[in-house]
């Protein structure tokens, strides 16, 4: 009668019904392992709580597809077709946060076949990995601090392709001007740098001799600003 209740109203007798207790099983395992991957994705790392209720839940999703279209090839590229249409529209997502997405969709692939054992192993050593690497800052590159980006406001009257060259030439290893942009109704110039400084420790002294040069107006030293963090 139980097997009966569960049966698809398309199945035929050559297509092997998946048992209910099978069923729980995997999909309680794939819930299990997607809440150990959001907590390493978690650990010492900033998150959101959307994004790591996403990857706790998604194993579990993509475990039931894979039961449901298994033995069926044609339904299977189908749903892979689906999976690649998938936009998380919320924020722009980080090469970090789609690989944990990726890690998640095949921990509920492997949970779907009913490899639970080879899931748990797979969720552990990768889970491990995310949150050793977050300890370690891996990949962090430990000369960011001498990257900055430099905005400078000078008045209208000092030409800014030459006014500073002395103070960046004694400071700086590489210095390029890539951006320029009038304001205070056009009264001022504020100049956007992109350099590399000699010596971090003399920070402050750089900025003291540009606020000569730039008569005590507006400077703001940042990180360098790059893209390279994102897909």
């Amino acid at each position: 009668m139980l097997d009966e209740l569960f049966r698809g109203l398309f199945d035929t007798a050559i297509i092997q019904v998946i048992d209910p207790i099978d069923f729980l099983l995997c999909l309680g395992s794939a819930l299990v392992l997607g809440i150990l991957l959001a907590f390493a994705f978690a650990f010492k790392a900033r998150f959101t709580k959307s994004f790591v209720m996403t990857l706790a839940l998604l194993p579990a999703i993509v475990c039931v597809v894979i039961m449901m279209v298994n033995g069926n090839i044609g339904a299977g590229v189908a749903v892979a077709g689906a999976f690649s249409l998938v936009r998380f529209r919320s924020a722009p997502g980080t090469a970090r946060e789609i690989a944990a997405i990726f890690l998640a969709m095949g921990t509920g692939l492997v949970c779907g076949m009913g490899y639970i054992a080879y899931a748990a192993l797979f969720t552990v050593i990768m889970g491990v990995l995310f949150a050793l690497y977050n300890v370690i800052d891996f990949g962090v590159s430990r000369r960011m601090s001498v990257h900055k980006s430099v905005r400078i406001t000078i008045p209208e009257d000092l030409d800014y392709t030459t006014v500073f060259d002395d103070i960046f030439k004694e400071y700086t290893k590489a210095c390029q001007l890539v951006k320029v942009k009038t304001t205070n109704m056009g009264s001022m110039f504020r100049l956007t740098y992109d350099l590399t400084l000699r010596d971090a420790s003399k920070e402050k002294e750089f900025i003291d001799k540009l606020r000569e040069r730039n008569g005590n107006l507006e400077i703001m030293v940042s990180r360098e600003e790059t893209q390279t963090g994102e897909l």
